[in-house]
This record gives C-alpha cells, structure tokens and sequence, in this order.
C-alpha cells in the first residue's frame, strides 16, 4: 500500500539520509513500482531522472523537451507509493526567473526532498556527450538565488549540477561550485568526471556535499562507493541502471513472443506474480476487499 507520509518532510529525510549513509547511494526510479523495488533493496533516497521522464515517460530524448508540469507528474506519483525522500533533476530550472521560482513551488507541493539545477544552456544536453553550451556563472548564480528565494520549506535541498569540468577544467568548475554556493546552493553535482583524481582534487575545494554521478556508457568510470568516498563523495547516484536493465529485458521477451509466438522460453527474465503481488502489497488489498464483502454480506442476512 501507499507509504504514510512522515511527520519529518521529504528535505529533511534526505538530509538525515546523508547523515546516515556516507557515502549515501542515490538510486534512479523511473515509475512508482520500481521506487518500491528500490525502497525494498533498502536505498535510503531515491532520484527523479530528467532523462528518465523523457524516455521512458515520453518516448523522447534527453534534450530540454520535456517540462516542469511533466517532472511533477512523475514525482507525485512515485511520492505517493514510497516514504524515501526523492531529488529530482529540474533540468535548467525549466525557463527563467519566475519559472524558477515556479519549479521549487511546484517540486515541494508534489513531495519532492531537493532538486538539482544545471548550468548548461536552456537548449541542454545529456551531461555525458560532446558540444555542452554553459550559461555564464553570474547568469546560473541567478537560477539558483531564485530558487532559493522560492523555497518555503528550509530543508528542500537546493543542488547545483555543474557541466564546466569538460570545457573549463577543474579550476573553472570548482571556481563556478564556490560561486553556486554562494548564490544559495547546498550541494554540488559535479558531472562527467573522469577519475578519482579529479573527485578528489574537486572535494578538497568544494566544502560542501558533492555527488558523483555513476551512470553507466558515459564518461565517467564506474567507481565503487568505497572508492568515491575515499575521494570524498557525500553522494553516489546511479539514475538509470534499473532502467536500462528493464529495456534490455523487455526487449529480449518482445523478440522471443514476436519470434517464437510464445514466452515459455524468457520466463525466467520475468518476475513473478506472486513477487508483484508481494512488493505491492497486494493480499492486504484484497483482505480489506473480503471484508467488507462479509460486512455486507452479515448485513444482509441480518
């Protein structure tokens, strides 16, 4: 069933998490029943992709297309079914100021912990291709002082994603990290690094929480989570991993039916009806469904 919501809010059980769980592993749900499998494998936060909403949400790339009312659709959703607390990728702060500011509103009314803020042009990219356009640091300081203005809860968490490592090097991204955090960020999101040289050389300047990003076929080697605290991460994200895995299944068992005309020979990628019914909770369900019947049913004969 639907998780009850804690009297703590969602910010401030990300920050507890962080507490907790160093460094804290962050990861990616793309729909409300997989956030259950994730709370299920004991992960303390979960992540709201921009990528993920696009794909597997739309059916489109990663480029800046989709909006903030669809972001929000999504976290509602997963919200709603899990108790962990979710930061959400808001893209380029989905326009201007006000829009901004609208973006932080609308994120904590649909039960989101934080969102993360990138500084690339609004026409953005995946974080991990060539050609990233970036705003300049005054402009992306903008962003986030509107967004901090904005938020009416002081916990919501307020990341800062910068791109600036593959074009201005690490003297440039740290220079614009000092900057973000000035302007009202919490944290960091350094994207795309490409070693643990340079986490390392990043966290020893960047005092506050920083995140690595371990998404897989990107730039970015798939470090442990051992080795990325040592290079002092605070966070390790992982947003797209239990997708990916479900795309490649997914396909296999369309060719077989499609090839076969049966699935008897992919049974085994699937998960179970009595593994679903059990992660959803489903007999309690159903026992409150057979209550009731009796009710009425001991009413009827009464």
């Amino acid at each position: 069933m639907a998780a009850q919501s804690s009297r703590l809010s969602p910010g401030s059980r990300f920050r507890e998490a962080l507490r907790q769980e160093k460094p804290l592993q962050i990861a990616g749900a793309v729909n409300a029943y997989a956030a259950m499998l994730a709370q299920a494998a004991g992960f303390r936060a979960l992540y709201v992709s921009g990528a993920g909403v696009a794909n597997a949400s739309f059916g489109l790339p990663d480029l800046g297309i989709t909006t903030q009312h669809d972001v929000a659709e999504d976290v509602r959703r997963i919200s709603g079914a899990v108790e962990l607390p979710l930061l959400v990728d808001a893209d380029t702060g989905f326009g201007s100021a006000f829009n901004i500011a609208r973006t932080v509103k609308e994120m904590i009314r649909a039960g989101a912990a934080g969102i993360h803020i990138e500084d690339q042009v609004a026409a953005k990219r995946c974080g991990h291709r060539p050609n990233k356009g970036l705003v300049t640091t005054s402009e992306m300081a903008d962003r986030l002082a509107s967004a901090a203005d904005a938020r009416y809860d002081a916990d919501f968490v307020l990341m800062a994603r910068t791109d600036a490592l593959a074009a201005e090097g690490m003297e440039g991204a740290v220079a614009r990290a000092l900057a973000y955090v000035e302007a009202g960020a919490d944290m960091i999101f350094l994207e795309a690094a490409g070693s643990l040289a340079e986490y390392q050389a990043f966290t020893a300047q960047v005092t506050v929480p920083v995140l690595a990003n371990m998404t897989e076929f990107g730039r970015t080697p798939l470090f442990t989570v051992e080795e990325l605290g040592t290079a002092g991460a605070a966070m390790v994200l992982y947003p797209l991993s239990a997708f990916r895995a479900m795309n490649a299944a997914a396909l296999r068992v369309y060719e077989a039916i499609r090839g076969k005309g049966t699935q008897a020979d992919v049974t085994g990628l699937m998960q179970t009806r009595e593994e679903l019914y059990r992660y959803l909770g489903y007999y309690d369900y159903e026992r409150k469904l057979d209550a009731l019947f009796d009710a009425g049913n001991n009413s009827e004969e009464g």
